[in-house]
């Protein structure tokens, strides 16, 4: 049984009216971890559906601000990558 199909039963989503509610603590890790996933990627469909907070808001505003008159600062993913390699060795 896929693990979608198994939440879709657990929440009673299945051809028949089974109301099973989701049992968290039964759920081995990895089917935990799976529905996370799933739950994760759901609202990743659809970031805008989810409201930022004031706070959030003005973070993000505060971060363009200052990328609109600094420009781009960090480090080059290349740079990032070649440090990492570096350390391996």
């Amino acid at each position: 049984m896929t693990l979608t199909l198994l939440i879709r039963q657990m929440l009673g989503y299945t051809n028949g009216m089974s109301n099973w509610p989701i049992k968290i603590e039964q759920l081995s890790p990895t089917e935990k971890l799976g529905l996370l996933e799933e739950l994760w990627d759901s609202l990743a469909r659809t970031p805008e559906a989810i409201p930022l907070t004031t706070t959030q808001r003005e973070e993000l505003d505060r971060r363009l601000d200052d990328l609109e008159r600094e420009g781009p600062v960090g480090i080059p993913w290349e740079e990032v990558l070649n440090r990492i390699q570096g350390r391996a060795e």
